[in-house]
């Protein structure tokens, strides 16, 4: 099919909103297109080993076979295959702990997947497939400490991601995160792949590689194909190969601002029904991710690091509203929700019934409202017209938590009502870098205190502020930064220019986000460098700059 042009996706509105307070104009910059490396190959493992979810006493398992020539993702062609696999303690498969054989067959389009248990916690192990005597690469994991393990001198760490799209450039984020040695598995916040055809977003002259399929992907075989694609990558196969990876979807794994009924880029009758696309959407994302449904068939659940941290993994596509209409003032509406009322009853639960020292909370959009009251008056009242009035002040992207501020509000409510200490958002989807207190009331913070803080990481490749505009980095930035900074007191830090990765380490004392930023997202072979650092101090709800990595 030919895909129609989406309007601005809501991360756009966001950051042009902020390049609205510059008033700056920009002019046109080409960009640099590539050929694209070949997606099929003759191996029969073309793409690659991964691990996820892990537990105290297992982890979940993942490969793709190619048996035959033919049987390409998304072709349901191609037999059904005996695939054997192995767990060990060590990389030469000397001390072997567990093994089993599971079948590849074209109804999971030849993917594996195999929940192994009764391995040990906080233990490494490594592990392949093999089918017949042809052996897969080997993939290494981790168990996650035991449920009851102590809080006390313990220590976790999470490579931290987001935003990756294939046409923007290169994946040098995941090779910088596959190198370390010291991560306990790596969060990805949504976004894994991008459903737009080659040219869409980013433009045409910007494209650094073409996507496969070309088209926008609607079918289940678009879909396969799509997640094929991006696992040829191999910074991104080295990255599951190195760590379990723990993942959750955002829009782009269905279509942009996706919500329960629909999506912004998704056209009824010409696309189809939407429930058919999202679907086939879902069904593909568990087939190629190394994640575990929840019992509703989505990727909210929990996952337990000790008595050091609870994870809280969120769905925000599922369940929700449709997105208000700009200047609607639906924002404020109590029967609109992002979560649906189950999940937030389990997230509440779960936040309030937890022993552990830290309360992690992974969301793909961002929690922390942000408003433009420090616009000039000439600018204010037009972009209060356009985005809508919100209780807590203009918002940015409906897309966000901000156009649901009900739900919201409940939530930190809940927060300050039961007292739950060391709440930590953990944010992906804007392509910026944030360090934010989570305010109950933004208006009267600092007055108002805070209930939670957010970290909020930057994308892998996708267009951010400078990318959007064609501007030199720490130009239109800084100055929209600092009048985002000025009429959001809550907000310590933003970085607008920046593409890499975060690191979050986390001990009973404290939790501290390390931001790495690419030297060129363009470049395969792009180098990473620390940037900034904030920290939650155990106790206080309230982030601070601290001058070097955690070591």
């Amino acid at each position: 099919m030919t895909s129609r042009s989406p309007s601005t996706p809501s991360r756009r509105t966001v950051v042009k909103a902020a390049a609205a307070t510059a008033a700056v104009a920009a002019p046109t910059v080409a960009g640099t297109a590539t050929a694209a490396p070949a997606a099929a190959g003759v191996s029969l493992f073309h793409h690659g080993v991964a691990s996820g979810d892990p537990l105290p006493d297992g982890v979940l398992l993942w490969t793709r076979v190619t048996p035959t020539p033919e049987a390409r993702p998304g072709s349901g062609l191609g037999p059904d295959t005996p695939v054997g696999w192995e767990v060990a303690e060590d990389r030469e498969f000397d001390r072997v702990t567990a093994r089993g054989e599971t079948t590849a067959t074209a109804a999971t389009d030849h993917t594996v997947k195999v929940d192994v248990r009764g391995l040990h916690p906080r233990t490494d192990y490594y592990f392949r497939f093999t089918v017949g005597a042809t052996a897969s690469p080997v993939g290494r994991t981790r168990t996650a400490p035991a449920a009851d393990a102590d809080a006390a001198g313990a220590r976790i760490r999470f490579g931290v991601v987001s935003c990756a799209n294939w046409e923007a450039g290169y994946f040098s984020a995941y090779r910088h995160l596959a190198a370390r040695a010291d991560l306990d598995a790596v969060l990805h916040l949504g976004d894994y792949i991008y459903e737009y055809a080659t040219g869409t977003y980013p433009k045409p002259d910007e494209v650094v590689r073409k996507h496969a399929p070309e088209h926008e992907i609607v079918t289940l075989a678009d879909y396969r194909l799509r997640h094929a694609t991006y696992k040829t990558d191999p910074d991104l196969r080295a990255l599951h190969a190195a760590h379990p990876v723990v993942a959750i979807w955002d829009d782009h794994e269905i279509a942009n601002d996706a919500w329960a009924g629909g999506a912004e880029n998704h056209t009824p009758g010409a696309e189809g029904d939407f429930a058919v696309r999202a679907a086939a959407a879902r069904r593909a994302y568990f087939e190629w991710m190394p994640v575990r449904a929840s019992t509703e068939g989505t990727v909210y659940r929990r996952l337990r690091f000790g008595k050091l941290a609870d994870l809280h993994l969120l769905d925000l596509r599922t369940f929700r509203s449709e997105q208000s209409r700009i200047g609607s003032g639906a924002v404020d509406d109590p029967d609109r929700t992002i979560t649906g009322r189950a999940q937030l009853d389990w997230l509440k639960a779960g936040l309030a019934g937890s022993d552990a020292a830290w309360k992690l909370v992974g969301t793909s959009v961002m929690i922390s409202p942000v408003a433009f009251g420090a616009l000039p008056a000439h600018l204010l009242a037009p972009v209060a017209k356009l985005l809508g009035l919100p209780e807590g002040g203009v918002a940015i992207s409906t897309d966000q938590w901000d156009g649901y501020t009900d739900d919201r509000g409940e939530l930190l409510e809940h927060l300050a009502r039961r007292s739950v200490s060391n709440t930590v958002f953990l944010t992906g989807d804007i392509h910026m870098a944030w360090a934010n207190d989570v305010p109950t009331r933004a208006a009267t913070y600092p007055l108002s205190g805070s209930v939670a803080t957010e970290f909020v990481v930057t994308s892998v490749s996708s267009d951010n502020l400078n990318d959007l505009l064609n501007v030199a980095p720490r130009t239109v930035s800084l100055v929209a930064g600092a009048a985002i900074k000025g009429a959001n007191r809550h907000v310590k830090w933003l970085d607008m220019d920046g593409h890499g990765y975060g690191v979050l380490d986390v001990t009973a004392e404290r939790a501290q986000m390390d931001y790495y930023v690419l030297s060129d997202r363009t470049a395969p072979d792009a180098t990473a460098a620390w940037a900034r650092s904030y920290r939650t101090l155990n106790g206080t709800q309230k982030v601070e700059r601290v001058r070097e990595p955690a070591r």
